[in-house]
This record gives C-alpha cells, sequence and structure tokens, in this order.
C-alpha cells in the first residue's frame, strides 16, 4: 500500500454506502499501481518510472494545492524534515517497489506492501510513548511475519537471487513506509495535501539524478502510446487521486476505518496482475497473505473485540426471535 501520514484524526463513525464506495475505489486505484507499473517497465527502467510518477502527481497535487490559496511560506522551519519525509515515504519506497516488480509478480509485490501496518505497530513501540506493543499486538505482529517468512522462505533455499533480492526490496520499503508514518506526526499542524504534494515534489528531485545519470533515459526508444497511458495511470490515478480520495476518507471516517483498505489493496492488484497480466499466483503466496490478513486483523482489534464482546441486554431485547 502507499502508506500517507496520519495527519487528519476525525472522529470514529460508521461506514455508509458512499464512504464503502470510496473505500472499494481506493483500493482499486492504489491496487492497479503496481499494475500500472509493471506495464510501464516494459519500456522503461524503475527510476525513470518513479521520476515521472511523482512528477506527475506532484504536479496535479501542487496545482490543487495553489488553487485552494496554500502559499508554501507557512512550510518555513519545516523543510528539513520534509526532505526526510520525501525520502523515506516517496522516492526510497517507490524506487524499491519499481526495481522490485523487475524481478518479481504484481500481486507479490502488492502482498509485501501490505505488511507495512505490522512494522509500524513494533517501530511505534520503541519510538513513542503512547503507542506501546500489548499481547494483541504482539500476536498479530508474529503472524504477519510469519506469513512474510513463509512466502520468502522456499526462495531463499531454492529460489532465483532476483527473486529473493525483489522480495527484501518490497519488506524494505514496507520498513521504510513505517517509520515515515511515526516521523510524519510532527506535521500535523500541515495540511495533508500539502504535505503530499510537497513530499511528491522533493521525492521527484531526489529521484532525478538517479534516473538520469544510472539509465540515460534519452538513449531508450521513444515509449508506446500504452507506456504513456500507463504512466499517467500511475502518476495522475494511483497517486495524486489515490491522497486526495484517502485524505477524504480520513477526514469522513477516521484513520481506524480507513486503514481497511491495507486488506483490500493486495486483493485489487492480485486480480489485476492474474487476470490481465496473466502472473502466476502461488498457493504459499495466498496462505502468506492470509496469515499477514490474519495479523492485521488481530493488531486492528474489531473482529477480536465483535467476537468476545457480550451483547448488552438492551442490545439483546432488539433481536427479532
Amino acid at each position: 500500500m502507499e502508506k500517507l501520514p496520519d495527519a487528519m484524526i476525525a472522529p470514529k463513525r460508521t461506514m455508509g454506502a458512499s464512504e464503502w464506495f470510496l473505500l472499494l475505489l481506493l483500493a482499486l486505484v492504489w491496487g492497479a499501481s503496481f499494475f500500472f507499473q509493471k506495464k510501464v517497465l516494459l519500456e522503461l527502467r524503475p527510476f525513470t518510472l518513479v521520476f515521472g510518477r511523482l512528477a506527475l502527481a506532484a504536479a496535479a497535487l501542487n496545482i490543487i494545492v495553489l488553487a485552494g490559496g496554500f502559499r508554501f511560506a507557512v512550510l518555513r522551519g519545516h523543510w528539513r524534515g520534509m526532505l526526510l519525509m520525501g525520502a523515506m515515504n516517496n522516492a526510497i519506497p517507490f524506487c524499491l517497489f519499481a526495481w522490485s516488480q523487475t524481478r518479481i509478480t504484481t500481486g507479490l509485490a502488492a502482498i509485501f506492501n501490505a505488511t507495512a501496518p505490522l512494522f509500524t505497530v513494533v517501530a511505534a513501540h520503541f519510538l513513542t510513548k503512547d503507542e506501546r506493543l500489548t499481547p494483541p499486538k504482539i500476536i498479530g505482529v508474529l503472524c504477519g511475519i510469519g506469513g512474510v517468512v513463509f512466502i520468502i522462505s522456499p526462495d531463499v533455499l531454492a529460489g532465483p537471487r532476483g527473486s529473493i533480492g525483489g522480495q527484501l526490496a518490497c519488506v524494505a520499503a514496507a520498513i521504510c513506509y513505517s517509520f515515515a508514518s511515526i516521523y510524519a506526526r510532527r506535521f500535523r499542524a500541515i495540511p495533508p495535501l500539502v504535505l503530499a504534494g510537497v513530499q511528491a515534489t522533493i521525492a521527484a528531485i531526489m529521484v532525478l539524478p538517479l534516473a538520469l545519470i544510472l539509465e540515460e533515459p534519452w538513449k531508450l526508444p521513444m515509449p508506446s502510446a500504452r507506456t504513456w497511458a500507463a504512466l499517467a495511470g500511475v502518476g495522475l490515478l494511483s497517486t495524486a487521486v489515490a491522497y486526495a480520495i484517502y485524505f477524504r476518507l480520513l477526514a469522513r471516517v477516521g484513520a481506524t476505518n480507513t486503514i481497511i483498505v491495507t486488506f483490500l489493496i493486495p486483493v485489487s492488484a492480485l486480480l489485476l496482475g492474474t487476470l490481465l497480466l496473466h502472473e502466476p499466483l502461488k498457493l504459499r503466496q495466498l496462505a502468506g497473505m492470509a496469515c499477514i490478513f490474519v495479523g492485521l486483523a488481530i493488531i486492528d482489534g474489531r473482529i477480536i473485540r465483535a467476537l468476545f464482546t457480550t451483547p448488552r441486554s438492551a442490545d439483546i431485547e432488539r433481536i427479532p426471535a
């Protein structure tokens, strides 16, 4: 998943039909980012792809921000932190995921992306004072990490080195997202779309020299119309539009409800990769994803509360016979 800063905190509210529609739409456009990237990588190289994605997203987001009357002078004093956020939340993980997709399938990359909340729980225990590990969280983390190990371990023993490297790159990207989500707390006073636009701009500037020096994109053949369309899809749809949907949901139903998207992104990416890219799907990958989902569900806590909370007598009386 594209991990975003926990910058907007809203009261917990029930999810209506419109909110569920937005949540499913968000899962689709974020999951589609892996599909779009795979298509672009047929003709472009990873750093060039990432620069194009970030540049398009930055342009779209900053136009929206400026149209709303925001002045970037307000960010004075935050630029050092913004540099770190641009690297940890965009440049590094985007590059790692793009590079990994030259070695592993779309669906597998999306599964590893879903591990970011697991690493966030562990990192928060050591880096914050108010989010300590509890027994349920420990069980959830162990279950999720077990799923990751289950997916990777056969390749460590007998798989191709490229596959191992691609999988480990995804894990490293998820860890970057976890640290970025914790560090982003210091920017809660900054409007979220502003933060997203500035991060994308900084990250694009960081990635540009890598693309120019290491990949020399001007030496490649002119990309086809399909590649340009896929690049526009990952930059505008799966980044800029996804950010806008995410923050809209965050404002309407809160972070706890919005985090459900973590469970849905790998599903949409797996479906797109299997149906449109004809990528193979292994049983152990599904089993590992199931372990990760169970871990996330335990950490989230709602399923456990629903199973073990005793209904109030007033609620029992309302149940029809």
